[in-house]
This record gives C-alpha cells, sequence and structure tokens, in this order.
C-alpha cells in the first residue's frame, strides 16, 4: 500500500509539473501574442500582417530549437530549466522595447526556448508516467497546453478591460512566466542525468514515421491561422474587449477540458484514428469563420479549434512514443519541426496575402482542405504499427 501511494503521489508530481512545464511555453512562449495583438494594433501602431510576421519567427525559433532538441543529447533538467527561464526574459523583453527589429529577435528566441521544453518536457514527463499507466495523469500534462492559453487570454482580458498597454501585457506575462518556473524548478531535479542518443536502430526512418512528421506538419499549417487571429477576428465583429476578448480564453479551456473528456474514450480508440477524427473536427472549427462571420461562428470556431489541439497533440507524442519507445525524444523532435514548418508555411502565406489586400478567408478554406487531406493520410493503421 505504500509503495502504491507512493507511485501515486510521484505520478500526480510528475503530471503537475509537466502540465506547468506545458503551460508556459504554450501560453506565453508560443501564443502570448496572440491576446495580446489587438493590443499592440492600439496603442503601437502594429498591422495584422506585421503580427503575422512577428508569429512566423516566433515559428522559426521553434522548428530550430524542435531540430536541435531531437539531436542534442543535453540532461533534461537543463535544457527544461533553461527554456523557461529564457522565455520568462524574452517576454519581459518586450515590455521595454518598441523596435520592431528587437521585437522580432525576441519572439525568435521565445519560440527556440518553446521548442526545447516541449520537446524535452514531453519526453521526460511520458517516460515518467508510462509504467504508471494512469492515462488521467498523460491528459494532465497536456492539459497545460490550454491552461496557459487560458490563463493568459484571461490575464491580457483583465489588462484590456483595465486599459492597459501592451507593454503592461508583455511584463505581466513575463513575471508569471518567471514565478511558475520558481514553482517547478525543483520537480525537475531527478532528470539530471545526460539524455542518451537513442540507438541507431531505433532512430531509423521508415515511409510510416514520414507520413506521422508530415500529417503532423498538416496540423500545424491548419490550426495556425485560427489561433493567431482568432481575437483580431472577433475584434472586428465586436470592438468592445469585453466581449471579444473572450475568444482566447474559450480557446485555452477547450483546450485543457478535452484531454480529460478524451481519456474517457482513451480505450475505444487508438491514438491514430483519435489523430485522424480530430483533424476532422479542427478542419470544421477552421473553416467556421467563413461559414459563419459573426461572433457565434468565430467562438464556435474558438471551442472546436482548441478542444482539438491539445487532443491532437496529445495522440501525436503518444503515438510517437508508441512507435519508438524509449527513442521517441528524436521523433517528438521531428514532429514538432514538422508543425512549425506547417505553422511557417500558413502565416508566411496569409501575410503575404493580407499584404496584396486579401482576407484571411483563403488560408482558412486552404487548411480545412489539407487538415482533411491529413485525416485521410493516417488511416489506415500500418501493421507493423499495430504490434
Amino acid at each position: 500500500m505504500a509503495v502504491t501511494t507512493v507511485a501515486r503521489d510521484t505520478g500526480v508530481t510528475v503530471a503537475l509539473s509537466g502540465m506547468a512545464a506545458f503551460a508556459v511555453p504554450m501560453g506565453i512562449g508560443r501564443f502570448a501574442l496572440t491576446p495580446i495583438l489587438p493590443m499592440m494594433q492600439a496603442d503601437a501602431g502594429l498591422s495584422i500582417a506585421g503580427g503575422g510576421w512577428l508569429a512566423s519567427v516566433n515559428y522559426a525559433g521553434t522548428l530550430l530549437g524542435a531540430v536541435s532538441a531531437a539531436l542534442v543529447p543535453w540532461p533534461a533538467a537543463t535544457a527544461i530549466r533553461a527554456g523557461l527561464v529564457t522565455i520568462g526574459v524574452a517576454t519581459l523583453g518586450m515590455a521595454v522595447t518598441r523596435d520592431l527589429a528587437a521585437w522580432i529577435a525576441l519572439r525568435a528566441v521565445a519560440g527556440f526556448a518553446t521548442a526545447w521544453v516541449l520537446v524535452f518536457a514531453g519526453a521526460w514527463a511520458l517516460a515518467r508516467l508510462a509504467p504508471l499507466r494512469r492515462p488521467a495523469l498523460n491528459s494532465a500534462v497536456f492539459a497545460g497546453y490550454g491552461v496557459g492559453i487560458a490563463g493568459a487570454g484571461l490575464a491580457c482580458l483583465v489588462l484590456m478591460r483595465a486599459q492597459a498597454s501592451s507593454s503592461a501585457a508583455w511584463a505581466t506575462l513575463g513575471a508569471i512566466a518567471l514565478v511558475v518556473t520558481a514553482v517547478v524548478w525543483p520537480a525537475f531535479g531527478d532528470a539530471g542525468a545526460p539524455a542518451e542518443r537513442p540507438p541507431r536502430a531505433a532512430a531509423r526512418w521508415d515511409a510510416d514515421a514520414v507520413r506521422l512528421v508530415l500529417c503532423y506538419g498538416a496540423f500545424g499549417f491548419g490550426y495556425i491561422v485560427p489561433a493567431t487571429f482568432l481575437p483580431v477576428m472577433a475584434s472586428q465583429v465586436v470592438a468592445d474587449p469585453a466581449v471579444f476578448g473572450w475568444s482566447w480564453p474559450v480557446f485555452g479551456a477547450a483546450a485543457a477540458v478535452s484531454t480529460f473528456v478524451t481519456t474517457s474514450i482513451a480505450g475505444t480508440i487508438d491514438n491514430r484514428r483519435l489523430w485522424s477524427v480530430g483533424h476532422v473536427i479542427l478542419a470544421v472549427g477552421v473553416v467556421l469563420p467563413v461559414l459563419r462571420p459573426g461572433l457565434d461562428g468565430i467562438m464556435a470556431s474558438a471551442l472546436l479549434v482548441g478542444a482539438m489541439f491539445t487532443v491532437i497533440t496529445m495522440a501525436g507524442f503518444q503515438e510517437a512514443r508508441v512507435v519508438r519507445g524509449a527513442a521517441a525524444r528524436g521523433l517528438i523532435g521531428a514532429l514538432a519541426a514538422a508543425f512549425a514548418v506547417g505553422q511557417i508555411v500558413a502565416l508566411v502565406g496569409v501575410s503575404a496575402a493580407l499584404r496584396a489586400g486579401g482576407g484571411l478567408r483563403g488560408g482558412l478554406l486552404t487548411a480545412g482542405v489539407l487538415l482533411l487531406v491529413s485525416a485521410a493520410a493516417l488511416l489506415p493503421r500500418p501493421i507493423a504499427a499495430r504490434a
């Protein structure tokens, strides 16, 4: 009984630490720009296209970070802790300058650190939770995505209602990131052993692994346009920040809750089918602002896109562990890199369309189609992968 209790306590500690380690990079390192963008438009004169470029360099940093995280055998504790501190400092830096070049550099650095934390913390948490066979703990880790997004969104909603500046918003989120880092810092003390390189045989790439990476890249392309511009789209429909500001917290809340809902059906559907179904539902959410351009369509989009965002991420990371076992970090890094490439391609295309006088409609429809194609590509599950 005592051993069981210790295992339970250890599992809860790992899950909560993983949740916090995911919340900071997702809510602040990657997506802080989304709820702050309307504020930066109002007080810093940043255009939607400019916001797209800031998001793009953040994802370019994520791409570089994901590639290096997959290749460099750093100790997990060092990578996670350094990444969390870097995100906090880079976010604080956004508050002390109005120089676009500095913003670009800071968001790129935050993106790099975000990838390191996600890859190393994801592999760290999944490896420690796998022996416990408690799906709810895995769900708690990935709920960190939504917790971070919802928390950052609510903080910005409060600041908007108080008519605070975008600089105040960046400073607030930077401070939150550093506080959370200080709280979870001791939890990664047992991750201090240097990470080993995966065995050469386990690192071989076959057609199925490439397919998983490409489908995860399609996921990155598909969700990023609404994930970046939902508050902006909502603000164009309703000017009151007390109304449009809710679009991002709704996104985050859906992301957090959906992982636990998914746990209840975990025994009836495997990771790849869950991933495929997630792409179909995500496609519906992505095109909803085109089909119903009012606030109801945008909020429904936030609900569906947010919910599927963490479900697909959880399914993809868990499938990487099924395919590669203890050597999953390399495949997780490749998924994260493909995800970043998909985001960059989508945002660069949207930014170019906006500069040419177009809108978001084309990008949303293209994303919806790509998600449906990739949903079909995930099925059927290969025989080798079923074993």
